[in-house]
């Protein structure tokens, strides 16, 4: 069996998604909301989803719903 890689990110604050890497989810560090469209418009290809925190949610806006990216979830605040 192939084993996917990268296929879950976490996006957002570092301290609101710290624990994440502990399931294997990879952590996308942004501070900021140009940090966070900076990070969102610079993932890899095969990115299937991505946990956002509400700041990086708020910062990306319409671009975190579209149809051609991957599936969105957004922590709760």
């Amino acid at each position: 069996m192939q084993r996917m890689t990268d296929t879950v990110v976490a996006l957002g604050e570092n301290s609101r998604l710290a624990g994440f890497p502990l399931a294997g989810v990879r952590l996308v560090s942004a501070e900021t909301p140009d940090a966070v469209r900076e990070a969102w418009a610079s993932l890899p290809s095969g990115i299937a989803t991505v946990i956002l925190t509400s700041m990086a949610a708020e910062a990306l806006g319409d671009a975190a719903t579209g149809v051609a990216g991957p599936m969105t979830v957004v922590c709760p605040r």
